[in-house]
């Protein structure tokens, strides 16, 4: 717990609020703080997101633009259909495309925080399954 607690303090961004809003669309409990919202100047969202240990989103696909994810504290998972999951950590940064289906989330023994760079609209599908994030492992 202290570890996580430290993780989070070298955070560059605050916790935020728990994730009301989209709580449907994640296992697990997790945190937003909207940076940057869509206005007549500009046509992104900047969040930043924070998933507590073993929380995930499900499986999405952006249309008509894009995602950028800067990973600001702990670690986490990114996987792409069909492609390996790739451990991330701060520092870290992943350009999605638009229609590429894809998940994020934090590992099962710590916190994680990305900012999420969103341009267009965001399909949600389904979760990723229990038994199939219990797979994933730190190396």
């Amino acid at each position: 717990m202290q570890e996580q607690a430290a993780q989070m303090r070298n955070n560059l961004f605050d916790l935020g609020e728990p994730n009301v809003a989209y709580a449907k669309y994640f296992s697990g409990q997790s945190y937003l703080q909207s940076i940057v919202a869509p206005d007549d100047m500009v046509d992104v969202n900047i969040s930043s997101v924070s998933f507590e240990p073993a929380c995930r989103n499900n499986w999405h696909i952006h249309h008509n633009g894009y995602q950028i994810l800067i990973v600001t504290a702990g670690q986490g998972w990114y996987q792409e259909a069909g492609k390996p999951a790739q451990l991330l950590q701060s520092g870290d940064v992943v350009v999605i495309k638009a229609g590429v289906k894809h998940w994020h989330g934090a590992t099962q023994n710590s916190w994680f925080t990305h900012l999420a760079v969103t341009k267009g609209t965001s399909e949600w599908l389904e979760p990723i399954s229990d038994s199939d994030y219990a797979k994933l492992h730190q190396d």
